[in-house]
């Protein structure tokens, strides 16, 4: 291929004129033909010339000095000669690709700017490598000067870009941005659209921002004022007449999905061809346009999701509300309110119309219909609301609200501790119907999970000890490993103080075995055989730990086990000298052998059912009036016992008020268990807890509202209220009542008082 015979290199002292027609040439070969080649001699001899003429100190004719460099002479005005010719250069190159835009619009602009930006970019990068003596010299010197309007020659070729080219085609009805906008419409209706060419453009725009201050600096102007605003505006404009539209003629469910799809869209074409600094402003007027302006219709259908359980369409609601401020608060209240319902129905139904069942209710079947709706709920938490602390509150909220009032509870606050205490002792017993320690542990848990929301933690704890020292003393834990384990979440939960007693009552249970023990060897080793075939377990139990009350009537202890009682009597007062015993008669458990049956049994009875029964081993049938002066056990008490053991067929009760033992009793099994609950017990049980519980929370309000005082030293009424309120709340809410009543109880002695 012929090639075209070069100019050769001017002198080093060689005048402007020819230093330029050589310079020009080699420039517009760069900047026009580059991709033809440009060979290493030919550039260098460019460089050559270029810095030749910038070090020269001799002047020239016809220099020019329309920068304004007014006397300037020598190499200074070397390099501004340069610098001008440069100038009209790359205005008179621009002008001629100016004149060929005129004509075109739309996609057909965007690549003929395109591709020309590409040319001249690449072209100026060259050319600015070429006067590198002049960039570090001469308009170094001139910015350092405070000269403005003077640039690094790649610089100069931008500024000269946007002057001569760029703002001749956008003032032109805005075509290179309204042209751009068209391109991202057609690609939001489904088009497929060049999105490489859409950067190149917009990436110009960009790149000729400048920083008057920092001419090194990034300066986003040019980037904002012709493609950021009217893009958000035109961003603006379309999805609200695209949101009105979907929502008149789809569901929020649909509309929730396709203003989530077009959010990703958006943060898509950001990452794709738009600046970084817009994401801001455009994400931000997209959650306007899509979400803030349809968030009332979004809170209206939010109840209809819930009833529905639409878990995936929850999700998006909260991701897509959770984008604005204030965008979830009525979400928390209607799910609050929806939490509230769904508890309040399930114990409804368990109760009946008009709380039919409420006396009757299983602890279990109230506990499992509590923790059913709590953990469907907290699954949706889980799930669809990411565990946002307002959801997690609002659920806490509502749990607090239906477990403390429901239609079981009417208007007691005492009923849900109590049946959470029941429950959890069912849960405890040998008797429990899981197989597995883990799902023990796991039912434990559960408890607790509805023991955060009880109100009045010291009924549960109050009725919790009660039951503990009933699986104590009758030995039916189901074992200490699970006893412990409740203790120590009880522990957790409330504190050291809560389960004091708790732990207290497992040492008494401790040092009894061994006292047990201690009192067996010693009547081995006194040989004395007066009762020894009698064989006993004692438990000696702290007043002030144990839960346990004493008979309220007299009892005659039978004279068969009366040498065993004394001799434990005298051994223990010998041991602890000053220490009064009170015997549990009530509370204690014994076994008989039948020797009048065929079959041999073996009957479990409390020690009054075991004081009836030895009577019969001096007759056969017996009256009411005999066996009250045999026990002195109180003639109501009396008359449910024998109850029990007629309906267990030990006993026959043919005629009023007399009792025959049974000849023919029978039984399926040999170790057969009389020792059944008393409707009675079960209820006085009941009423002395809560009678235990008022008396415990009149001496709390007493100690905390002395400790108050000794702080305080004065306070006003109403904040001494507030203020043991605050104090107490974590334990039991305290009716304002009862703290008037207390504090006005001027007469009450002071040691009473725990301080």
């Amino acid at each position: 291929m012929a090639t075209q015979a070069e100019a050769p290199m001017p002198p080093a002292n060689a005048d402007l004129q020819t230093t330029w027609a050589y310079l020009e040439e080699g420039v517009d070969h760069i900047m026009t033909r580059l991709k033809e080649g440009i060979s290493y001699s030919k550039y260098m001899n460019l460089y050559t010339v270029a810095y030749n003429y910038c070090v020269s100190s001799r002047m020239h004719g016809n220099l020019d000095s329309s920068v304004g460099l007014g006397g300037r002479t020598g190499a200074n005005l070397m390099g501004s000669d340069l610098y001008n010719n440069l100038i009209r250069y790359f205005v008179g190159h621009l002008t001629e690709l100016r004149n060929k835009s005129d004509f075109l619009v739309d996609e057909a602009l965007l690549r003929y700017y395109a591709h020309e930006w590409d040319r001249y970019t690449t072209g100026a990068n060259y050319v600015n490598r070429l006067f590198t003596y002049l960039n570090r010299h001469w308009v170094k010197r001139e910015k350092d000067e405070g000269r403005k309007n003077v640039y690094q020659v790649y610089t100069l070729a931008l500024v000269q870009w946007k002057l001569n080219f760029f703002l001749h085609v956008q003032n032109k009805h805005t075509k290179l941005a309204s042209a751009i906008l068209r391109l991202i419409e057609a690609q939001r209706n489904g088009e497929t659209i060049d999105q490489g060419l859409v950067k190149k453009v917009i990436d110009s725009f960009v790149s000729l921002g400048l920083d008057e201050t920092d001419t090194n600096k990034a300066s986003l102007e040019v980037y904002k004022e012709h493609f950021e605003g009217p893009f958000i505006a035109a961003t603006e404009k379309y999805y609200k007449t695209e949101s009105e539209a979907f929502l008149a003629e789809n569901t929020v469910s649909d509309y929730l999905k396709r203003a989530e799809e077009r959010l990703r869209e958006e943060e898509d074409r950001i990452e794709r061809y738009l600046n970084a600094n817009t994401r801001k402003t455009l994400i931000s007027k997209c959650e306007h346009v899509l979400i803030r302006e349809h968030a009332e219709k979004m809170w209206d259908d939010f109840q209809q999701l819930l009833d529905y359980d639409k878990d995936e369409d929850l999700q998006r609601m909260y991701a897509l509300l959770a984008r604005i401020p204030e965008g979830l608060e009525p979400l928390r209240k209607k799910f609050e309110d929806h939490v509230k319902r769904a508890g309040q129905a399930a114990i409804a139904k368990l109760v009946g119309e008009g709380g039919a069942n409420a006396d009757s209710l299983e602890p279990k079947v109230y506990v499992d219909a509590l923790l059913e709706v709590y953990r469907k709920n907290q699954h949706t938490v889980q799930r669809s609301f990411k565990n946002e602390m307002g959801f997690v509150a609002a659920l806490d909220k509502a749990c607090r609200d239906f477990v403390n009032r429901n239609a079981a509870t009417g208007t007691s606050t005492t009923k849900s501790p109590e049946l959470l205490a029941k429950h959890a002792d069912a849960l405890l017993r040998k008797s429990n119907k899981l197989a597995e320690e883990v799902e023990l542990e796991e039912a434990l848990n559960q408890t607790m999970v509805l023991f955060k929301y009880i109100d009045d933690k010291d009924v549960f704890q109050t009725f919790y000890t009660t039951k503990l020292s009933k699986r104590l003393i009758h030995g039916v834990s189901a074992s200490d490993e699970a006893e412990a384990s409740m203790i120590s979440k009880l522990k957790d939960a409330c504190g050291f103080e809560y389960t004091n007693k708790l732990q207290r009552m497992f040492t008494d249970m401790s040092l009894s075995k061994d006292l047990t023990d201690q009192f067996k060897e010693r009547i081995e080793q006194s040989g004395d055989a007066t009762g020894a075939d009698i064989s006993l377990s004692i438990l000696v139990l702290g007043t002030n730990f144990w839960p346990l009350n004493p008979p309220s009537h007299e009892f005659i202890i039978p004279r068969e086990i009366l040498p065993t009682y004394e001799r434990f009597t005298r051994y223990y007062q010998n041991k602890h000298s000053g220490r009064k015993l009170t015997w549990l008669w009530n509370y204690s458990k014994n076994e008989l052998r039948t020797n009048y049956l065929n079959q041999k049994y073996i009957l479990m009875t409390s020690s009054y059912q075991m004081a009836i029964l030895i009577q019969y081993n001096n007759a056969e049938t017996l009256s009411l009036d005999e066996l009250f002066a045999a026990t002195s056990i109180s003639k109501d008490l009396l008359t449910q016992i024998l109850g029990v053991l007629v309906k267990a067929k030990i006993l026959i009760n043919e005629e009023t008020d007399q009792y025959d033992l049974n000849p023919n009793f029978k039984s399926k099994k040999i170790r057969v268990n009389l020792n059944l609950p008393i409707k009675a017990e079960v209820k006085a049980e009941a009423v002395d807890v809560l009678k235990a519980v008022d008396e415990d929370r009149k001496y709390v309000i007493q100690a905390t509202i002395v400790r108050i005082m000794k702080a305080r030293k004065t306070l006003k009424n109403q904040a001494l209220i507030q203020e043991v309120i605050s104090q107490i709340n974590q334990r039991f809410t305290p009716k304002i009542p009862d703290i008037k009543k207390v504090k006005n109880c001027r007469d009450e002695p002071f040691h009473h008082l725990i301080i």
